[in-house]
């Protein structure tokens, strides 16, 4: 199995002719200021005249150095947001593009939005009256207030209704004029006006319920992060020391909690750091999760192909490894190498690490006899999610991993993923034309010999329902 991580870049471009008027700029303006040594130079009192200004440009420096740091919370409101991801608007970049909602531009009277924000105050009295005031003063409606105690000073985390005219960086700077520090701002939407408790009791019920939602969970729980499942044993067998102690790290913004399954589970978000209340948020989730042990959905679907034969479709786990492996010896070496792109006789190894529900969802497709004929997984890989296909060479081309690959699809919109990508090579016609067919908007990326596929998810799919006769058991 091949880890290829897709890389996308723009370059700004280089204008010569901008380059030579720096250039005259510069000679314009050494020219100048050796006329005026020149000139002050031969007075009596020239060179006191030109230490006194040397002093005063100085001053003036380091006083426009300070002022624009002690200010400049934000770039102006022209400059585009260069975050890649304008949900996200933390307080020092500005709050959207011009001429979005919450910029003041383009929005019309009495129009609001809904905004999250966090910011960090001193844990004494009349500090959260303070930013209260303030956020009055704007007209602002505080929805929800959750406060989290830190050693030095208190995090207050709230759910605001502001005027769409209201810019972002205007309210960060409120904030800070009324003793808030470090804070965050980031649009929300009607789903964050669920209350903390019954959002945290609904992410416990899914993860009871399946043991591969325990990754999303932590997800909608701490909000934007990166998540990592790290294995204790490799795919090839050697033990990789990754260990956490039982009740878990937590640094700054980054914690490790140690996985039921072995390994750990590392999550990161950069922006923000997470609170102690956050972390034993986490870690209970973690714990309902080991203490109900591996579970996975039952349920299976009956479909007819066009030639009459009827095939199951389940979700699957490590109980199918035997069975999985059982499928490898059936399939041909060209069919394990376009899946794998590595030696065929390491395509079992991996077997073990692509059935836990830790680190995706796997479904099966078996006959009416029992046996397994094809897989699909749905793996998260940190930020990004991927798809891989395998069937039996038997099963081809009978419409099979097209089935396997819509219901994946349906999957990782139900995870709430932005997309999904697979590897593969040009010369593995079935799976391209599989991705085409589910007629969404496609990237196509060549790394070393590599063809990358990534599907964007936020178009429907052509058909949301399978092509075949169905029967649920």
């Amino acid at each position: 199995m091949t880890d290829v991580t897709s890389a996308k870049s723009a370059r700004r471009p280089h204008h010569w002719r901008r380059d030579l008027i720096e250039l005259a700029a510069l000679f314009t303006a050494v020219a100048v200021a050796d006329a005026i040594a020149n000139l002050i130079g031969h007075q009596p009192d020239g060179p006191y005249l030109l230490i006194a200004s040397a002093v005063a440009l100085t001053a003036t420096a380091a006083f426009h150095t300070w002022w624009a740091r002690r200010h400049s919370h934000a770039p102006p409101a022209d400059v585009p947001n260069p975050d890649p991801n304008p949900d996200l608007t933390p307080a020092t970049t500005p709050a959207t593009a011009p001429g979005a909602v919450g910029t003041g531009i383009g929005t019309a009277p009495g129009d609001t939005v809904l905004w999250r924000m966090r910011t960090t105050v001193r844990d004494a009295p009349g500090s959260l009256a303070a930013l209260c005031t303030v956020l009055a003063r704007h007209g602002i409606d505080i929805l929800t207030l959750q406060t989290h105690p830190l050693a030095q000073g208190t995090v207050d985390e709230f759910l605001l209704r502001a005027p769409a005219s209201l810019p972002a960086q205007q309210l960060s700077r409120a904030i800070s004029a009324a003793g808030g520090r470090s804070t965050w701002t980031e649009r929300a939407d009607a789903h964050d006006l669920v209350d903390a408790p019954t959002r945290v009791l609904g992410l416990a019920t899914r993860t009871a319920l399946d043991a591969a939602e325990l990754p999303l969970a932590l997800r909608q729980l701490l909000g934007r992060c990166t998540i990592h499942s790290l294995p204790a044993v490799s795919v090839t067998g050697r033990a990789t020391g990754e260990t956490a102690p039982v009740e878990g790290v937590l640094e700054n913004t980054s914690m490790r909690l140690r996985d039921p399954s072995g390994g750990v589970i590392t999550v990161e978000r950069p922006y923000l750091p997470f609170t102690p209340t956050e972390f034993a948020r986490a870690r209970a989730l973690v714990e309902l999760d080991a203490r109900l042990g591996p579970r996975v959905p039952r349920g299976e679907q009956v479909l007819t192909l066009p030639e009459g034969n009827e095939i199951t479709v389940r979700r699957a786990d490590r109980a199918d490894l035997e069975a999985a492996v059982a499928m490898h010896g059936r399939c041909s070496e060209q069919t394990l190498r376009l899946r794998y792109h590595g030696p065929v006789r390491d395509a079992d190894r991996y077997l073990d690490h692509l059935l836990s529900p830790r680190f995706g969802r796997t479904l099966a497709v078996q006959t009416a006899s029992g046996r397994l004929v094809a897989l699909g997984h749905l793996l998260w890989d940190g930020d990004e999610t991927e798809v891989a296909l395998l069937v039996e060479d038997d099963w081809q081309r009978r419409g099979i991993g097209s089935e396997l690959l819509a219901r994946l699809v349906a999957l990782a919109v139900e995870a709430g993923c932005d997309n999904v990508y697979a590897v593969t090579q040009a010369s593995n016609t079935g799976m391209v034309a599989a991705m085409r067919a589910l007629s969404l908007p496609l990237d196509y990326q060549i790394e070393e010999g590599t063809l990358v596929i990534t599907a964007r998810l936020d178009a429907p799919p052509a058909r949301s329902l399978p092509p075949y006769e169905q029967a649920e058991r």
